[in-house]
């Protein structure tokens, strides 16, 4: 997509939470006024629920990337909660501005770093090969219709990104059998054992996890780990274990 058909960006107020637009009412993004660092919505608080799978300890030595920035939620986590290197790729000059000027997104500093830059390219380039241990994929055009990269080729780039205990988590929209043929791709990128999914939030999300490696939890691990999460960060992470199951 060339600058010129990007597409505008505004944002609307209601009540105490401010919303991300690309030039139409679909919401790309949000944030409470009075909690900026916080995540507001629920698909973007599951985006997070790769903190299940790694030592609670060990997660501001790790390394955060969001292919595209949204409202910078996921990117404001990272680095102001979690303390994390991240690293956000985002094509649109102007979201960036936005998240700025009206989402509280900090200046880049020794941790944070947001890239102007196409996905698919930062993806399939060799620098950040192996370097990644959470990366977070939400990307949409402004009519939200179906992930603008979403091909098996673009999945196994981005399983090259990870590290060896990486995850990857993915927000997908739109109709089941769009969902369907995401999952597929993503499987035949990562191979067996590896894909985790939520079940579709009311406003109809599926978070799809995708690890490095197979992995294999014990609930009750896994329900440790959520306490902690939940204890820790404020994330909701005992209400995940009930609607996230691995993936035949």
């Amino acid at each position: 997509m060339t600058a010129d058909a990007l597409p505008e960006v505004n944002f609307s107020d209601h009540g105490d939470i401010r919303y991300l637009h690309l030039g139409t009412e679909w919401v790309q993004g949000s944030m409470r006024l009075d909690e900026p660092f916080e995540i507001h919505l629920e698909y973007v608080q599951r985006m997070m629920a790769w903190l299940l799978f790694v030592d609670p300890a060990g997660v501001p030595k790790r390394h955060a990337m969001q292919l595209g920035l949204g409202a910078a939620s996921l990117t404001k986590f990272c680095h102001r909660k979690l303390r994390m290197t991240t690293t956000a790729i985002e094509l649109n000059p102007q979201v960036v501005a936005a998240c700025r000027l009206w989402f509280k997104l900090p200046k880049d500093d020794t941790r944070l770093s947001v890239v102007l830059g196409d996905a698919a390219e930062v993806a399939a380039h060799a620098h950040w090969r192996g370097r990644i241990d959470a990366l977070q994929v939400d990307l949409y055009d402004h009519e939200a219709a179906a992930p603008v990269l979403d091909s098996q080729a673009f999945y196994a780039d981005c399983r090259r990104l990870l590290t060896e205990d990486g995850v990857m988590t993915v927000n997908l929209f739109g109709r089941t059998s769009s969902y369907e043929r995401s999952l597929a791709r993503i499987q035949a990128a990562f191979g067996p054992g590896c894909a985790w999914a939520f079940r579709p939030t009311r406003e109809g999300n599926t978070i799809v996890l995708a690890t490095r490696e197979p992995v294999t939890f014990e609930r009750g691990e896994l329900a440790r780990r959520a306490e902690v999460v939940r204890e820790r960060w404020g994330l909701p992470a005992h209400k995940w274990l009930r609607v996230l199951r691995a993936v035949e």
